[in-house]
């Protein structure tokens, strides 16, 4: 059998390190899978992972000019599932949530839009003043400590 870079073959653990496992090709070949290539986990004993004498499908990292041969078992497994990274917006609070989906009536007059901007503005400036007060421990600046 040829071995090539990036090919996935199987082979058989015959040694365990405290830095790596070696397995045995083929035809006498042995590689070495070093211990951050066992698994997509945190590996502290490779024995949890295989023993002496499993066989196992590693991935061909590097063949070196020396003859040595790096292997990946990790690497020779599909990818885990992805974890969906968490869209901050959707932490916010209902109310600070923007639905752009619906659409906004034009207001007819200036008059609707002044009063329309100060009623926002009013809702927005307590909500501040609320969160503020909060964090202050609902400390008051009219009644002073």
């Amino acid at each position: 059998m040829q071995l090539e870079v990036g090919k996935i073959v199987e082979g058989k653990v015959t040694g365990i390190t405290k830095f790596g496992a070696f397995v045995e090709l083929s035809q006498g070949v042995t590689g070495m899978v070093h211990i951050s290539e066992v698994a997509s986990t945190f590996v502290k004993e490779i024995s949890d992972f295989v023993k002496e004498g499993d066989t196992v499908k590693v991935k061909i990292l590097n063949i070196g000019d020396d003859g040595k041969i790096s292997l990946s078992m990790k690497q020779a497994q599909p990818a885990p599932p992805s974890k969906k990274p968490v869209n901050p917006s959707s932490q916010r609070p209902p109310q600070y949530r923007k639905d752009f989906s619906q659409k906004k009536e034009e207001p007819t007059s200036f008059e609707d839009m002044m009063s329309k901007f100060k009623q926002s503005s009013d809702e927005k400036m307590s909500d501040l003043k609320r969160f503020m007060d909060n964090k202050r421990g609902s400390y008051s600046r009219r009644g002073g400590r």
